[in-house]
């Protein structure tokens, strides 16, 4: 059987290389894949001895003497050709895998995504898209850390990477696209959105216009779309405000006994809203527009984390994520734009 192959940077990570050992584990348990767990050998070895691999033949070890830190500076990855991520990053480049997860320096990721890995041809530049959550389902917020100072043809692309992201992965048929901006009128915005908001126009694209900050969590457009360094403010912010709503309802539940009575009715629903929140269920978000997929996933990844990642990876191996893209580039683009 050709089986996807998955290279998994086992040292990147606060829980390294316990968790993400375990995370790969769990995941040739539960999914038709080929691991290459890149790191030290001796320390990946001794932990799946202990817990016991399910398929030796699917779980291959590279082994690299070499870490990035989680502090270092994002370049330095490229110096550093034994450390796990880069050996990672190399087996994609030599066609030996099929993606690349990790928990690791995020900037490092993005350096092996953009610069060792490469993009696709059609790309200029590649772009982190994210699923975020909404009453209807989930919104394509893109880009939200990759690139952040961007021309309007780079929104453009991001718009149809958002498009073939929710089209092909999220099973949203025609998605919903929409610019980020400060009123909801044409002509609203900097210069930069302005002008993209023209491309976006004469695209091919189901493009409805500017899509304010409450449309986000609103389920009005299936993909909405801004430089990096605005989505990177909303992604981080959406994270502090989860942990801060959850922290304040715990802390009110214990102010009386009636609290803790409804506390406990209503705990399924809780969980479930939790559930959703949840970066572990999600695994990691895609650096969408390199050759293969390269999925970031959180430094606090545990097991259920890095297998859900390493299923986020296959999903995008499966679906043929690269070749529809560069079919859409090519279909939605306006035609004076040049690919």
């Amino acid at each position: 059987m050709n089986r996807p192959k998955i290279a998994v940077d086992c040292m990147g990570g606060d829980y390294a290389p316990e968790e993400i050992v375990k995370g790969c584990l769990l995941a040739c348990r539960e999914l038709e894949v080929l691991l290459y767990l890149v790191g030290d050998e001796k320390r990946i070895r001794n932990i799946l001895e202990r817990e016991g691999a399910c398929d030796k033949e699917r779980l291959v070890i590279v082994h690299a003497d070499d870490v990035v830190g989680m502090h270092e500076p994002a370049s330095n990855v490229l110096k550093k050709k034994n450390s796990s991520l880069y050996v990672a990053g190399l087996l994609l480049r030599e066609n030996k895998a099929d993606g690349l997860v990790s928990a690791g320096n995020t900037g490092a990721v993005l350096t092996v995504g953009k610069f060792l890995v490469g993009a696709l041809e059609e790309i200029e530049r590649p772009a982190i898209g994210v699923a975020l959550p909404n009453p209807k389902g989930r919104t394509v917020l893109i880009d939200v850390g990759a690139n952040v100072d961007c021309k309007p043809r780079h929104l453009l692309q991001f718009a149809i990477i958002g498009h073939t992201y929710a089209k092909e992965i999220l099973g949203i048929q025609n998605p919903r696209v929409g610019i980020l901006s400060i009123g909801e009128e044409e002509g609203k915005g900097n210069e930069l959105v302005r002008e993209s908001y023209s491309l976006l126009k004469r695209s091919k694209l189901n493009f409805l216009g500017n899509a304010e900050g409450r449309d986000i969590y609103a389920g009005t457009f299936d993909v909405i779309v801004c430089d990096g360094f605005v989505g990177n403010v909303i992604l981080k912010a959406s994270e502090s405000l989860g942990m801060a709503v959850l922290q304040m309802i715990k802390e009110e539940v214990q102010k009386s006994l009636l609290a803790k009575i409804g506390a406990l009715l209503i705990k399924p629903a809780l969980n479930n809203f939790k559930k959703k929140a949840d970066f572990a269920e999600y695994g990691g978000i895609p650096l969408l527009g390199a050759k293969k997929p390269v999925i970031i996933t959180h430094g606090r990844a545990n097991a259920k984390a890095i297998k859900n990642a390493i299923r986020v990876a296959n999903e995008f191996y499966l679906h043929h994520f690269n070749e529809r893209l560069s079919e859409d580039i090519k279909n939605l683009s306006p035609k004076e734009v040049r690919i």
